[in-house]
């Protein structure tokens, strides 16, 4: 089933995409952007946009503009949410497809946001199926989560940078981005500085390889509802892990769907 994508200018759209917000993050009444700020976005000629299917929003996504001199202009995209169900199957992809499309046409070239990196499917979402790069760990970036989905947790983040016209977003939008093959990468003499145990636990390795991978569960969400002293390991192991080889000079060169974070060095 087709959906229809348009940016949203209508009081009664905006207010239900605030409120489709609130439902898929679990805050009722306390939605993670207010109607007020997305009706001031759209206003001044901001990114607000949202999906229908037979008329019913079922998904938005949202940014402004930043960057002030030397820096480059660019958008940052601040929130996109779906609802959970066979026929949104794939519209996460459309719509940043539609908002890649807004800022080229308006000589944006840049788009930039952030994720949690234990998340496995957004990472491999933004990193192999949009062709986006991730050059910076930020540590508790938001201070500790309120929402349903991320409570008592702190807010570990990784900077996404999505260059829009970059010959690698142009082979994610034809869907020709040749995907990461962990194994291969194992036999090459990969070194995993993070692995998923036997029990789900975290399983810590130092090494200096010149490719490092670095594993995270399969579903950090549940982990928290199940084990909150588990999902506390598992942002420390990554904290340390991912955060530490960026620091080092390492280079996230991609991600797999098996939830690998693969790290290239810059040196010989």
């Amino acid at each position: 089933m087709t959906a229809e994508i348009r940016e949203l200018d209508e009081l009664a759209d905006i207010l239900a995409l605030a409120d489709l917000f609130a439902e898929i993050w679990g805050r009722t009444g306390e939605p993670p952007v207010g109607s007020d700020t997305l009706r001031a976005l759209a206003h001044s000629g901001n990114y607000v946009a949202g999906a229908f299917i037979e008329g019913r929003l079922i998904g938005g996504l949202v940014g402004w503009l930043g960057g002030t001199p030397p820096h480059e202009l660019h958008m940052h995209s601040h929130i996109l949410g779906v609802l959970p169900g066979n026929e949104t199957r794939g519209l996460g992809f459309e719509l940043k497809q539609h908002q890649r499309r807004w800022c080229l046409d308006r000589g944006v070239n840049v788009v930039e946001w952030t994720t949690d990196p234990l998340v496995r499917r957004n990472a491999y979402f933004n990193l192999a199926k949009l062709g986006a790069e991730a050059p910076e760990y930020l540590v508790n970036f938001y201070g500790e989560m309120r929402d349903g989905i991320n409570a008592g947790e702190e807010s570990d983040r990784l900077l996404i940078r999505w260059r829009l016209d970059s010959a690698r977003a142009d082979a994610a939008a034809a869907g020709r981005l040749a995907e990461l093959d962990v194994e291969k990468l194992r036999s090459w003499g990969s070194a995993a500085i993070v692995s998923v145990g036997v029990e789900g636990e975290p399983v810590e390795a130092a090494s200096e390889a010149r490719v490092l991978i670095c594993q995270v569960p399969d579903d950090i969400v549940a982990v928290r509802r199940a084990d909150p002293a588990l999902a506390r390991r598992w942002r420390l192991a990554v904290r340390t892990a991912l955060g530490g080889a960026l620091r080092r000079g390492y280079a996230i060169s991609g991600a797999t769907r098996s939830g690998w974070y693969v790290l290239e060095s810059g040196s010989e």
